[in-house]
């Protein structure tokens, strides 16, 4: 996208290894496991850390930072939601707002082999097998939903449920999680017109020959923005089944911050730290509201 476990079957061995243990091999274990975790926090400590400028975390994004990613074209505000999951991040490794450092980098070359200027890179950056083969990626900080785009005012503009948009003539490009979100999840009463190219679908909402598209969400926020004038996001809703699209943080080949954003990323997910910045940025304030 954009503009388009071997650990847990290692942990499950050693956990069966412990079990087989005899009881007095307990203590030796413990304390034989204790310096590797010290070991592995240590790795993470922001003093520890190899950085690209020894004390500040540098973070590449590509120029114009849109909205709702960004705001105002300024990532290092911490508003929109890849800068406030940003700066969330650094928090969580230790840094402070003034220890961050933006860089520009163009989306192209973000995933290109090769070596970065940067520690990390956000930038609405899809995780794909083949990018995976020339740079690293984190796990994923965004899983892309979908979105509805109507013409403002139009019957099916003020929709605020799927149900609503059952009768909806809904158009959708060919062979794309969108067009199976539609049929699994809406199941509209009338079968979607399909079109080969978002283009086409895009032209026929402007000429009125369809009520809705439905495309992913970050391209929803693309149409209403520079293609479609007076058109609208009338809501967002997660595809069902399959494999998900997701955006990760995106690292130099080898590099060894990987384990430790990682480590910050399950943080702010198990706190609900991440959700509720999704729910801020790509919600409330983008006027994408849930469909249920």
């Amino acid at each position: 996208m954009r503009r388009p476990s071997l650990l847990l079957a290692s942990g499950a061995l050693v956990l069966a290894a412990a079990a087989c243990a005899p009881a007095d091999d307990t203590s030796t274990t413990a304390s034989a496991a204790s310096p590797a975790g010290s070991a592995a926090a240590n790795a993470c400590a922001k003093e520890s850390l190899k950085l690209t400028t020894p004390g500040k975390l540098t973070i590449g994004t590509d120029k114009p930072a849109y909205d709702p990613w960004f705001s105002g074209d300024d990532p290092s505000n911490g508003k929109g939601f890849e800068s406030a999951v940003a700066y969330a991040v650094a928090g969580k490794m230790g840094f402070t707002k003034d220890e961050v450092a933006w860089t520009v980098v163009p989306f192209d070359s973000s995933f290109a082999p090769g070596p970065k200027q940067f520690d990390f890179d956000i930038n609405q950056i899809s995780v794909t097998p083949a990018r995976a083969k020339a740079v690293d990626f984190s796990q994923g900080y965004y899983t892309v939903k979908q979105g509805v785009v109507a013409l403002d005012g139009t019957k099916f503009a003020s929709a605020t449920s799927l149900a609503e948009l059952k009768d909806a003539k809904i158009g959708v490009q060919a062979g794309t999680t969108a067009l199976e979100a539609v049929r699994s999840v809406i199941q509209p009463s009338k079968e979607p017109s399909v079109f080969n190219q978002q283009v086409d679908a895009v032209n026929a909402l402007k000429n009125k020959q369809i009520d809705a598209i439905v495309v992913d969400l970050p391209t929803a926020f693309y149409v209403t923005a520079a293609q479609v004038e007076g058109s609208k996001i009338v809501g967002q809703f997660a595809a069902n089944g399959g494999q998900p699209e997701e955006f990760g943080l995106l690292f130099q080949k080898g590099s060894p911050l990987v384990s430790c954003v990682d480590k910050a990323l399950g943080d702010l997910k198990s706190s609900g730290e991440l959700a509720k910045i999704e729910s801020q940025w790509l919600t409330a304030a983008a006027g994408a509201p849930e469909l249920k």
